[in-house]
């Protein structure tokens, strides 16, 4: 059973979640910014241009995106986790009469409430000739995950 505490942190991360997502439809770098600690990393599938690290290029690389495909997101099911500062979503995003799914991962820095860390996941075909499906940049290894080929 979840204390008042852990829901008000749920709470908090899931409004942080919603708020981030309406800075991104703006495309306002210093918005989307605002979401992320100094160190903060987002992780993005290939065909991005890698991890963009700091608010300022995570913001950046938002503001490419609505730019130039005319990107706007919402979001359709939020999970937060308030014992380990983690939360899932699952979003719809529009761009260039496209419609595409996908899932983030969030960890949040539990003084701030700001996001340390974001994984973007699509829900696509792999790239053609492609030998490994995941985040270009994420320490896999590094944290464990399994790396058998």
């Amino acid at each position: 059973m979840s204390t008042s505490g852990e829901t008000d942190v749920a709470r908090r991360m899931e409004q942080a979640i919603h708020r981030y997502f309406a800075a991104c439809n703006t495309g306002d770098v210093e918005a989307v910014a605002a979401f992320f600690t100094p160190g903060a990393v987002h992780y993005v599938p290939p065909g991005y241009g890698g991890p963009a690290q700091g608010g300022r290029a995570i913001g950046e690389q938002i503001a490419r995106l609505v730019r130039t495909t005319a990107s706007r997101w919402s979001i359709d099911q939020v999970v937060c986790d308030p014992g380990s500062n983690r939360a899932v979503i699952e979003w719809t995003v529009r761009r260039a009469g496209v419609v595409a799914r996908g899932t983030d991962w969030y960890e949040f820095d539990p003084g701030t409430g700001l996001i340390t860390e974001a994984r973007t996941y699509l829900a696509s075909p792999p790239p053609a000739g492609a030998s490994r499906l995941e985040l270009e940049g994420f320490p896999y290894a590094e944290r464990g995950y399994t790396m058998d080929s």
